[in-house]
């Protein structure tokens, strides 16, 4: 297996590597629950009218020249829109942070199935938030998901929350990790 290398997008790079993105996007929730999961068309949706629009988005891909993984995320926004899905109290730090501009939310870390186990998802998340200036960082995992969640435990993260968005039930488990 090649050397996977790293490299930070701009918003720009980043709309125009969409379809490949969507492409990874598919190709890393293979497995068990990949039917439960949103698919290609919905991800390209949120990926286009939601994410990538958001204030502070950053994205860092990884390849080794084929895209092997990608991680990227945003500022969250001040008037507390990303904490109203929480089911239940969101806890008060994470509030507080969010109110202050000082909270950063990890909206995807995806990685091959190949390339798992290798580090790749270790470095992409540390770079994509090397550059932060917020105190925290918000991820969603999957609570299915016992590899993620034991990576983001080793990473230092630690369990947050429930989002729960409007109508629907919940698929996700938020988790936290203070900042340097």
């Amino acid at each position: 297996m090649a050397e996977v290398f790293l490299r930070r997008l701009t918003r720009w790079q980043a709309e125009t590597q969409r379809e490949s993105v969507a492409d990874l996007y598919v190709a890393a929730r293979r497995g068990p629950s990949a039917e439960d999961g949103e698919g290609r068309e919905e991800f390209l949706r949120r990926f286009a009218e939601h994410d990538i629009q958001r204030p502070g988005f950053e994205m860092v891909i990884g390849s080794d020249p084929a895209l092997a993984g990608c991680c990227y995320g945003y500022a969250a926004d001040r008037d507390g829109e990303w904490c109203r899905d929480f089911r239940g109290e969101v806890p008060q730090e994470l509030r507080e942070l969010g109110a202050a501009g000082r909270l950063f939310i990890i909206a995807e870390l995806m990685v091959l199935p190949a390339y798992r186990r290798t580090r790749v998802a270790t470095r992409l998340q540390q770079t994509l938030l090397i550059r932060s200036t917020a105190a925290m960082a918000v991820a969603l995992v999957a609570p299915d998901n016992a590899p993620a969640g034991a990576a983001f435990r080793s990473w230092g993260w630690q369990p947050a929350g429930w989002p729960q968005p409007a109508g629907e039930r919940s698929d996700r488990e938020a988790w936290s990790r203070s900042l340097p």
